[in-house]
């Protein structure tokens, strides 16, 4: 069961504790959109030099070298790293989720990682998405992943998972943000004792010239980026902000100092749906 302090409005919070007992860092460092290289290299380094210890990548976004690469380069010791990979969509089934691990470990030159999630639900084909999973379950029995978890799964698409596991899930990485609050979704992860991870955070920048959440920033005297993400927290949620901008990787960091009253979080809840990114688990084209 995932730290239930996290869950309380007002409590400041470092790690999450998940469902099988490992602490996971409260804040994560995503590299979405960021492309390979340098751009990747310098931010993850950067991330890694403002207190950063969680990075969140995917086989998909094609910057696992790079993400790699900055890991040796920041000199950090290994087993005081949290870093999560993902399967891609084309690597589902047994025999390829195997083998696609295989891969995103030779791209970061790591021995093994610590959180692996499948990236998105198969939502015509559940025995494709239990098959992924119980090749999830061997790797974390062979202890090549500390834990494993899922992305981007609604109830349907997570039941089925569930009911056939041997090892639940200890993560749900879904889009969440104060525009976009799935109720019903965080409701039943958390009933499952399931962290809920949230990407895009910011809207991926769309919810940031919300005039209702400057208000509320300037109050605090924070930008709307750090509202968004200590709301995230003060929710029992695990944010993973991306930026490349060092200035915005440290500020981004910078949101425990702080707490949000039950009055504007309340106001925040209240918010119409705004800044969704349109993606749907049950009809995404890849």
């Amino acid at each position: 069961m995932y730290n239930i302090l996290a869950g309380q409005r007002g409590v400041a919070v470092q790690t999450y504790k998940l469902n099988n007992g490992l602490e996971i860092p409260a804040v994560g460092f995503g590299t979405w959109q960021t492309p390979a290289g340098e751009v990747t290299v310098k931010s993850v380094r950067e991330a890694l030099r403002v207190g950063y210890t969680h990075i969140d990548t995917a086989a998909a976004y094609e910057n696992e070298a790079s993400v790699g690469k900055a890991i040796r380069e920041s000199g950090l010791p290994r087993e005081k790293l949290f870093i999560t990979t993902k399967l891609w969509n084309s690597d589902r089934g047994y025999d390829r989720t195997l083998a696609a691990f295989d891969w995103s470990l030779k791209e970061l030159k790591l021995d093994y990682l610590d959180l692996y999630l499948i990236h998105w639900p198969d939502a015509k084909d559940k025995e494709k998405n239990i098959s992924s999973w119980q090749a999830l379950e061997r790797l974390c029995k062979e202890g090549r992943v500390k834990t494993i978890g899922v992305s981007n799964f609604k109830q349907q698409h997570l039941q089925p998972l569930l009911d056939a596991a041997e090892i639940k899930p200890a993560v749900n990485q879904i889009e969440y943000h104060p525009g976009f609050r799935q109720p019903e979704l965080v409701d039943f992860c958390r009933q499952n004792d399931i962290l809920i991870e949230a990407w895009s955070p910011l809207g991926s920048g769309r919810i940031l010239q919300d005039k209702n959440l400057q208000a509320i920033a300037q109050k605090y005297n924070k930008s709307v980026a750090q509202i968004c993400l200590r709301w995230c927290l003060q929710n029992g949620t695990l944010p993973l902000p991306k930026s490349v901008t060092p200035a915005r990787i440290k500020e981004n960091y910078q949101v425990c100092d702080f707490v949000i009253a039950a009055e504007d979080l309340q106001f925040i809840d209240a918010l119409p749906e705004f800044g969704w990114s349109g993606l749907n688990p049950d009809s995404v084209p890849f």
